[in-house]
């Protein structure tokens, strides 16, 4: 089942996703963040969330290889996208959130484990996810498909982590 609806200029579209979709497509599947992005309200927020139980599962890795694996994440995620976006006939959908699952943790690279970081880094990654300040906001404008959706996502997970990894010592967040 495909939907074809076009978002309006500069809005993701939110058209309504056949959760059968999610199940029947292997693209979709990921891509939705595994059912994350079906949500009609907030799918971004959701898929962010559902990277929470990835990071606890990735505490163990080195930070060489969890950095290894979130390259693969990421060079899988434009092609992830972009085959989802194809069987959406829609450019962008607020449902695909296999960006804001490799955004995440993106922010929380060589984050020691505690609940307080997990919980900020969640704000962070939003906050700059859903402002998308400058330069997020430009190449979240101008560059599309795979590409696109995972770059700006990409970019607020790395301002994130520097906020993050700087506010860590002055909030005494512990481990």
């Amino acid at each position: 089942m495909t939907i074809s609806l076009k978002p309006e200029s500069g809005k993701k579209s939110r058209a309504r996703i056949p959760p059968r979709l999610v199940l029947s497509d292997p693209w979709c599947f990921l891509g939705l963040g595994f059912g994350a992005g079906l949500s009609p309200w907030a799918p971004g927020t959701l898929g962010t969330l559902a990277a929470i139980p990835l990071y606890v599962l990735m505490q163990p890795m080195s930070t060489g290889a969890y950095i290894m694996v979130l390259v693969v994440w990421f060079l899988m995620g434009i092609v992830i996208c972009q085959r989802c976006e194809e069987s959406l006939r829609v450019s962008d959908h607020s449902g695909i959130v296999w960006d804001e699952i490799v955004g995440y943790l993106v922010t929380m690279t060589a984050m020691p484990f505690s609940w307080q970081g997990i919980a900020l880094g969640f704000a962070l990654f939003r906050l700059f996810d859903i402002l998308k300040p400058w330069p997020i906001r430009f190449f979240d404008r101008h560059v599309h498909g795979g590409f696109g959706i995972m770059l700006d996502d990409l970019l607020a997970g790395l301002l994130a982590a520097l906020l993050l990894h700087w506010l860590t010592p002055m909030l005494a967040i512990s481990t």
